[in-house]
């Protein structure tokens, strides 16, 4: 639930596809294959571990977790938590002030 009581519905990159070819008057298939090239490319230059910045919007990057102690809640037991790495997302201001 968002902070103003009311559902938040999901939206589905094909939802976006479809919105988007209408917009820009373009068929469905070339706003499908710019979308998904633009998920790949984004993908692998996170793998490479560069940072994306889009305008607008905000920017990606991959940050690491250390390896650290962490707890079984249901047992209390200790255990150790190994590292990883997490897509970290950072808004640009225009997208903060647009919400």
């Amino acid at each position: 639930m968002s902070g103003n009581g009311t559902s938040a519905s999901t939206v589905m990159l094909k939802g976006i596809i479809e919105q988007l070819a209408q917009d820009q008057n373009v068929p469905k298939q070339q706003a499908q294959e710019l979308l998904t090239g633009m998920v790949e490319r984004v993908t692998s230059h996170l793998k490479q571990g560069d940072r994306i910045r889009i305008s607008g919007l905000g920017t990606l990057e991959v940050r690491k977790r250390e390896a650290r102690t962490g707890r079984n809640p249901a047992t209390g037991e200790t255990l150790q938590i190994a590292p990883s790495k997490k897509v970290a997302f950072r808004p640009a201001k225009e997208l903060k002030e647009a919400i």
